[in-house]
């Protein structure tokens, strides 16, 4: 969208307020908002933001960074492709932006251009990288004693859930369509009142906005309704947890093929495919500390519930970390694609992305191989069978995670000296503040900023 098709749009919806989004290094979303009066400079301007805010954890404490204090400021510059009318605020709009510096150029702790420069590495290689973020998430309303309980108790697919949540899920799905994002399905999950509703498939940084546009949707109109949208990752400890299964392919640049496909493999797999998918896998335990990052992803990734707990890969197989997931008959050469199962709504979707990307590349580039697949939950195999075949277990905790991802050289190259640094700070003070707490500590702040 022009500049000045923004304008006409704003001025045509009476918007007053438009919302210039990011998502930080706490990966909870945020934002300022210009008065419509001033919008048409602020579109090239910006709006004014302190360094400091990248330094900013999840629970609004401010840590020592260097560079990142109260003196200094950046620009929230917007992206006028992604405006879009909120249909849950009244007279409002939004724009996903990117963090400059005060002369226009990217900040190095900007995590949207992170992903723009790993979808930049990628296109030098020919590949074009098409994702979707498969979220669930958890609807819950107040108890009565000053606590959320979930909306339902029905089972998964259950019709009963179904009809529980139709008014609302009616509702998100029409703000989607009203901003241009495209259902593809919806089902009640296996927790109770949790709910899937995967996207459509996009281009790697619309991908991410995408994600954080259904945050904020599902969010926003959960509210209209007196309810509350949760996507922690395990938002009550005794039930389902929520995952944000990312699904990847790779696409030629010029052919618009997807380079996933062989229909000579047996699982529809394209040698680039392997190698990408190898390299996912060889930094999956680094990765993990930007695609399940908070406190509480790890009381989710545990063995034998779905939500993959070791470095394997397998087709159609729901224990693996890489889900090599079958293609649709007749449609196999544009649908095949791998699923990253070790990811969760907590993360901030242009670091996990970007890091995928990293990953995944550096696979490519050095010809990795992952190995003979999973054919079984690889959580039944034996300690000597795993080390045999190259599997190993996740780390357990969010300071393992981080601590692997301050390990791998690939991945922090690939976020540059500034935003690992503020990330890991960032992270490893939520770790410390959460340790030092109770369940119901963790679980309050989790289940109300995710």
């Amino acid at each position: 969208m022009l500049p000045e098709q923004v304008i006409q749009a704003a001025q045509a919806n009476n918007v007053r307020l438009v919302r210039f989004l990011y998502c930080d290094n706490g990966c909870t979303i945020r934002g300022k908002a210009t008065h419509a009066a001033f919008l048409t400079e602020r579109l090239t301007t910006g709006m004014g933001l302190t360094r400091a805010m990248q330094a900013m954890n999840m629970l609004d404490v401010l840590q020592p960074v260097e560079g990142l204090t109260a003196v200094g400021e950046i620009r929230l510059v917007p992206d006028p492709d992604t405006f879009v009318i909120l249909p849950y605020a009244p007279h409002s709009a939004a724009m996903l932006t990117d963090m400059q510096t005060l002369d226009g150029q990217p900040w190095d702790a900007c995590p949207r251009s992170f992903l723009k420069r790993m979808r930049d590495r990628a296109a030098e290689m020919g590949l074009t990288i098409q994702a979707a973020f498969e979220n669930e998430f958890t609807l819950v309303r107040p108890d009565g004693q000053g606590g959320y309980a979930p909306i339902d108790e029905g089972v998964c697919f259950g019709t009963i859930a179904f009809d529980e949540s139709a008014l609302i899920i009616d509702d998100i799905i029409a703000a989607f369509e009203a901003q241009g994002v495209q259902v593809d399905a919806f089902y009640p999950e296996h927790g109770h009142g949790q709910q899937e509703m995967p996207i459509r498939h996009a281009p790697d940084v619309r991908a991410a906005d995408n994600q954080v546009l259904y945050r904020e949707t599902v969010r926003g109109v959960s509210r209209r309704h007196g309810w509350l949208a949760s996507f922690a990752a395990k938002p009550f400890p005794h039930l389902t947890g929520n995952g944000c299964h990312i699904h990847f392919s790779a696409w030629d640049n010029q052919l618009q093929t997807n380079l996933f496909y062989s229909p000579s493999d047996p699982y529809g797999l394209s040698e680039l495919a392997y190698h990408f998918m190898a390299g996912v896998l060889h930094h999956l335990r680094g990765l993990l500390a930007l695609t399940a990052p908070s406190y509480n992803s790890y009381r989710r990734l545990q063995p034998h519930f779905w939500s993959s707990a070791y470095t394997a890969w397998g087709p159609d197989n729901r224990e693996a970390g890489v889900r090599a997931a079958s293609g649709f008959r007749g449609h196999e050469a544009t649908s095949v694609n791998l699923e990253l199962k070790a990811s969760d709504p907590s993360n901030n979707p242009y670091l996990a992305l970007g890091g995928l990307i990293a990953a995944g590349l550096d696979g490519v580039t050095r010809q990795l191989d992952p190995g003979p697949p999973a054919l079984s939950d690889p959580g039944l195999l034996s300690e000597d069978e795993r080390e045999r075949r190259g599997i190993r277990r996740y780390p357990t905790t969010q300071a393992e995670a981080l601590d692997a991802l301050e390990r791998d050289d690939v991945l922090m190259a690939a976020l540059g000296p500034t935003l690992a640094r503020s990330y890991l700070t960032v992270k490893r003070s939520e770790f410390k503040a959460f340790s030092e707490q109770d369940l119901a500590f963790e679980l309050k702040h989790h289940l109300y900023k995710f």
